[in-house]
């Protein structure tokens, strides 16, 4: 045994204690803080990234006096008019779009108060309404007559509820963003040839779709019998598959592809001046909880196709079972009208 001496003036040092579990414990807090700025520092790079990149639609609403105003039953909710188009998304959307703009696809995104589930519902592009101001048109002419403000007006008009943001997205941007997510997986219900030289054959089931392929899924019409009816199914079966894959823990889990998604993607879509990477994240608009499930898609009830009075081929609207629909985001009920249609899927 060792015996340890000290000068007589100088008293005894006691001996020192480890301390593991402090030890561990600012070792973690050293990694938290690290880990914590590391992820910051990378929302904050997604955020300036889709902001930067994205196009203003400037003016993107009407007038306020011309507005309809949210009932107290369905405040927290809000809604989302997202629009495609085979035209550059940046160019032609405001107050003063070229005559000949059009798009082709229409769909209003309705997050409930709770944001438990997430509701999208398409709008036949030859839907037969009231434009403001101009009569009983197809739907999509309101861009050429009135730009975005006008489009709103018209949707706002026909649903009697208000629209918190708008969005158009260039099909192109379709391209990127199923390459950037590695592929989009749909269940294709009925097999079929996409037309022209390129045209592709998609089998009937699930399919895997990159970014060519998925353009030709979502623009092909003249294979069906239906035309229209059958491309909006298939655009919303494409959808479905975009949120499947990004809602996916493989992609929320990984830094690399959210950025790919985001700087591949931004560059084609044009949002509202308020529409930006913060609200996008705001608990106002925030979706954390929900996943591909939780995502109901159907299409606005309509009599089917007929003529108009001047010998155009037209969507007829459903107007009872617009009346339902109006009645049920003003009550905050959507859920409810859903589960009882069963139009939802």
């Amino acid at each position: 045994m060792t015996t340890q001496y000290y000068p007589a003036d100088e008293p005894p040092r006691p001996a020192r204690r480890r301390r593991p579990l402090r030890t561990t414990a600012v070792v973690l807090l050293t990694l938290f803080a690290t880990v914590a700025v590391l992820v910051g520092g990378f929302v904050i790079a997604l955020a300036v990234a889709f902001d930067a990149r994205t196009s203003t639609i400037d003016p993107a609403f009407p007038d306020q006096s011309v507005r309809p105003e949210r009932s107290a039953a369905a405040e927290g909710a809000r809604n989302i008019l997202l629009l495609g188009s085979d035209a550059r998304a940046a160019e032609g959307t405001g107050s003063d779009a070229p005559e000949d703009s059009r798009f082709d696809t229409m769909m209003l995104l309705h997050l409930p108060a709770d944001r438990d589930n997430v509701y999208v519902m398409s709008i036949m592009r030859d839907t037969w309404t009231e434009i403001p101001g101009h009569g009983e048109q197809k739907i999509n002419a309101a861009m050429s007559l009135g730009g975005m403000p006008l489009v709103v007006q018209t949707v706002e008009t026909m649903l009697d509820e208000p629209i918190d943001h708008v969005a158009i997205v260039d099909f192109e941007g379709f391209k990127g963003l199923t390459d950037a997510l590695g592929g989009v997986t749909v269940d294709n219900p009925g097999a079929f040839q996409s037309e022209g030289s390129s045209g592709e054959y998609f089998e009937q089931g699930p399919i895997t779709l990159d970014g060519d392929s998925a353009l030709k899924f979502v623009r092909e019409r003249y294979a069906f019998s239906d035309g229209d009816y059958q491309r909006v199914q298939n655009q919303q079966l494409f959808i479905k598959g975009i949120m499947s894959e990004l809602l996916s823990a493989q992609t929320l889990a990984n830094p690399v592809k959210l950025a790919r998604v985001v700087w591949d993607m931004s560059p084609y879509l044009s949002v509202d001046e308020d529409f930006g990477a913060v609200t996008l994240g705001s608990p106002a608009l925030g979706m954390w909880q929900v996943r591909a499930d939780d995502v109901q898609f159907f299409t606005l009830p309509n009599l089917g196709v007929g003529t108009a009075p001047d010998g155009q081929s037209i969507v007829v609207k459903d107007d009872a079972a617009l009346a339902e629909i109006a009645r049920a985001l003003d009550q905050g009920s959507l859920r409810d009208y859903v589960s009882s249609t069963g139009v939802g899927g």
